[in-house]
């Protein structure tokens, strides 16, 4: 009964995980989404399931239950769960797993699960989902946490997926989504404010973004060969205060967003990469157009 499958949720992230891990040999149970219309979409995508437009008790047929909500949803699902006829008596979930896939919430939200016995966690693959097709899951980190069953059975699925697991320290949840999006949004939004400036001074977008591109792939390159402070390049790196001035000034043509970001980017590097972090920091405090 172990590899029986529940998913509320069938939307991008629950279709993707649902038909891996059919393809895999999981038996898909009840696909609950907001609408029969789009619960049938779901099962023909995945390719096994039973539609079903609400939560009801045939999500309990299944071993494990996977919770893919949007994460202000999750709560509301736990609670429907929870408040099934006949399964409101505590205990009467200890053999059930609820896993939920948010990244910035933990196991906490299914409580009410808990409370009725129920092992729970989360299982969160570092991954975004386009809902065109099936990201490739292969080699992708899952971060997990929960109690102790709960995080069994998710390592068990990760491996399914051929993904690796890591554990996050419960009520860490935020720290650990907030790290992702300055990695993938955040770094994407510099890279296109960075596109900006470039066409802002003369160049065609494809050439900015090819220039920029081969930038920041070395960049990453030699962060993964060598650390962080080897691969850090540019005017902070190397205390070069009167070309930050510089840039500070230039970047007044433009919206102010973009001189913010540069000064807060500039105090993050100090912070984080710096040697002498004090020191930086109070140079950079120190700078203003009149140093140039």
């Amino acid at each position: 009964m172990l590899k029986t499958l529940a998913i509320v949720g069938a939307g991008r992230v629950g279709r993707a995980l649902g038909k891996r891990l059919r393809e895999r040999g999981w038996r898909i149970g009840a696909v609950v989404a907001r609408t029969q219309n789009s619960s049938r979409s779901a099962v023909r995508f995945m390719g096994g399931g039973r539609a079903c437009a609400e939560i009801t008790s045939e999500v309990l047929a299944a071993r494990v239950i996977i919770v893919a909500t949007p994460d202000d949803a999750i709560a509301t699902a736990a609670r429907r769960i929870a408040e099934l006829p006949g399964h409101a008596a505590a205990h009467s979930l200890r053999d059930k797993v609820f896993l939920h896939t948010s990244g910035a919430l933990d196991a906490t939200v299914l409580k009410l699960l808990h409370q009725r016995g129920g092992a729970v966690g989360s299982m969160h693959p570092l991954q975004t989902f386009s809902g065109v097709g099936v990201p490739p899951l292969e080699g992708k980190y899952f971060a997990i946490e929960g109690d102790p069953v709960a995080i069994r059975t998710a390592r068990t699925i990760v491996r399914a997926l051929g993904g690796k697991a890591v554990n996050i320290k419960a009520g860490k949840k935020s720290l650990y989504h907030a790290a992702a999006a300055l990695a993938a949004g955040h770094a994407l939004a510099i890279e296109e404010a960075a596109t900006r400036i470039l066409m802002s001074a003369g160049m065609q977008r494809q050439q900015a973004v090819r220039v920029l591109l081969g930038l920041t792939r070395q960049v990453l390159e030699n962060f993964e060969r060598l650390g962080s402070r080897a691969a850090w390049t540019g005017p902070l790196a190397r205390g070069d205060y009167r070309v930050i001035a510089a840039h500070e000034h230039a970047l007044t043509e433009l919206p102010a967003e973009y001189a913010r970001a540069y000064e807060a980017l500039n105090r993050l590097a100090a912070r984080v990469l710096a040697t002498n972090t004090r020191s930086t920091l109070a140079r950079l405090d120190k700078i203003a157009v009149s140093d140039l």
